[in-house]
């Protein structure tokens, strides 16, 4: 397998980031400001290059795929996020709620597509009961046992656990006992407060978020980690969601990867703001890559990215292209241009055109 140094195109870094490289070549750990440089170096095929050969240092020419499916049972919302598309208020245009046999008969069809995941996210819903939750996913792992279930962001155990009157933490033995199998990174968006100020100031808090994680991870449920990137925050924001979660990380250890996720701003408050570009969007991987060194793996999720910057992406730090998805609805209806879902067959095509191994996973990443 190669090494840092053998690499040919990290031997002719710009200046900027010879610091940076002799610090990831000596196994050491990057700092804020090392965060700060990667994100202004125009060197950009440097970046890549280094990010890439710690990815392949890490994983080889391995790029990982799931079989999975998306439910999002509600997009009913009490809150009003400025980046959001998708939350409705009752009886506003487009808004809809799934009944628990409704969940059940999309679920059917994995059972077509032999999943191996469920993806299950939705709004803050005004008024839908614990027992609501606890009996979707009780009721599909008793259709569906072989079928994980990654399932309800932090927010929505907040949400929920304040209707309940009860604890976050009793919130996710219910759901733990009820067959969740992890949690979704959803949610997070960027943790600094002057940022969540301006896009979502009725949010839960950045140290909820983190809190609801820790609480996950201490119970046995693993968890995915997220950053919404390109609106309103700077370099420095970023950075400092990137070691929040790294922090957390060297505590727990209970995180499986890290996904970048690129603001749509169609159809949104703050739909003036440009999207990000590729550029900016292979930058977000790359610098995860290298400032997260205790997370395994760094996602690129094509339903944001689109498929070819996303297949790019397995060459700027990424090892996992996610999944098959079918039937995404949050980015959407922002939205997104790509497809609701592809096949496995697309998913091992894009990999192996791109010089990578495909790799079916499950949902804690495993090799099938």
């Amino acid at each position: 397998m190669p090494t840092l140094v053998e690499a040919p195109a990290v031997r002719r870094l710009a200046p900027d980031l010879r610091p940076v490289a002799d610090k990831v070549l000596a196994g050491e750990r990057l700092s804020f400001e090392d965060g700060l440089v990667l994100y202004a170096t125009r060197d950009l095929a440097g970046l890549g290059a280094l990010a890439n050969a710690e990815r392949t240092r890490r994983h080889g020419r391995k790029a990982f795929y799931v079989l999975n499916q998306h439910i999002n049972y509600s997009n009913l919302c009490t809150e009003v996020c400025f980046f959001c598309a998708f939350g409705k208020r009752r009886g506003q245009e487009g808004a809809y709620e799934m009944s628990l046999d409704e969940v059940f008969k999309k679920a059917e069809e994995l059972d077509v597509r032999h999943a191996t995941e469920l993806h299950i996210v939705g709004g803050l819903h005004p008024d839908l009961p614990l027992s609501y939750y606890v009996d979707m996913l009780r009721g599909l792992k008793q259709r569906h046992p072989s079928v994980a279930l990654k399932a309800f962001t932090a927010v929505e155990i907040d949400w929920v656990a304040q209707l309940s009157g009860i604890t976050t933490r009793e919130v996710l033995v219910r759901l733990k006992e009820a067959g969740i199998d992890s949690l979704p990174g959803g949610g997070s968006e960027v943790f600094h407060e002057e940022v969540r100020r301006r896009v979502c100031p009725e949010k839960t808090s950045a140290e909820k978020w983190l809190d609801i994680h820790r609480e996950a991870h201490s119970l046995g449920i693993r968890s995915n980690a997220t950053m919404l990137y390109g609106h309103v925050e700077e370099a420095e924001h970023r950075v400092d969601h990137l070691m929040r979660l790294r922090a957390l990380q060297d505590e727990t250890g209970g995180f499986l990867a890290f996904i970048p996720l690129a603001f749509h701003p169609e159809n949104a408050y703050m739909e003036m703001i440009p999207a990000p570009g590729g550029v900016e969007n292979l930058r977000n991987v790359a610098v995860a890559r290298l400032m997260l060194d205790n997370f395994d793996h760094i996602k690129v999720y094509w339903i944001m990215l689109g498929l070819a910057i996303a297949q790019v992406g397995l060459s700027w730090g990424a090892d996992d292209l996610d999944g098959t998805v079918i039937e995404e609805k949050i980015y959407h209806m922002a939205g997104a241009t790509t497809p609701e879902g592809v096949s496995a067959d697309l998913l091992r095509h894009l990999i192996r055109q791109a010089g990578y191994v495909p790799v079916e996973r499950d949902a804690l990443y495993r090799e099938r």
